[in-house]
């Protein structure tokens, strides 16, 4: 029988995300698959990491491609996204707090890619006069990864109805990042 590697990928992530710290018999377990199998496939916890980073980018292009970030008021486009990217969410979050993915070398560049295509949707809210121009884009994209993280961890936790993130975050980070009409 064939190891669905998709399958395997999926269940580490939902696993991970609930309890980043479980270990390699637990993601194996999580996956129906025995430890040894696990291994063969993924040399050890920072192999399958990489291969969830790689998932993971790939998850997010998909949401941005699916969010026509191009189209209509950038607000509207930001609103897109966080509806788009809220599957990615839990693995996303799970990302975020693995430091060897930010630290030296070996820093997938498929994370820079997501950060300009986002990035330039900031640019294009604030060119329109849409968008707060002392907040920059790099912060903004910066903000709207954190909010991402931080409204799944309160969804895995309970804290917050999954019915809700969409508007959670985008309401925030848009109420903070929208131009107000001078007095």
């Amino acid at each position: 029988m064939a190891l669905d590697r998709d399958h395997v990928l999926r269940s580490a992530a939902a696993l991970l995300t609930r309890k980043s710290t479980a270990t390699m018999d637990e993601v194996a377990r999580a996956a129906g698959i025995s430890r040894a199998t696990l291994h063969r496939h993924f040399a050890g916890r920072e192999a399958l990491v990489r291969a969830l980073e790689a998932l993971g980018i790939a998850e997010c292009e998909a949401a941005l491609d699916r969010a026509r970030l191009d189209e209509g008021p950038a607000a509207d486009a930001v609103r897109r996204l966080v509806r788009e990217i809220q599957p990615a969410a839990g693995l996303l979050a799970f990302l975020y707090g693995e430091n060897q993915l930010w630290e030296g070398e070996g820093q997938n560049t498929g994370w820079l890619g997501l950060d300009t295509r986002i990035s330039a949707l900031f640019q294009r809210g604030q060119r329109d006069g849409e968008l707060r121009i002392d907040l920059t884009p790099g912060w903004l994209t910066e903000a709207f990864y954190g909010l991402i993280t931080s409204c799944a961890w309160a969804a895995v936790d309970g804290r917050v109805a999954p019915r809700d993130f969409p508007t959670m975050v985008a309401e925030l980070l848009l109420g903070g990042a929208l131009r107000r009409a001078e007095s």
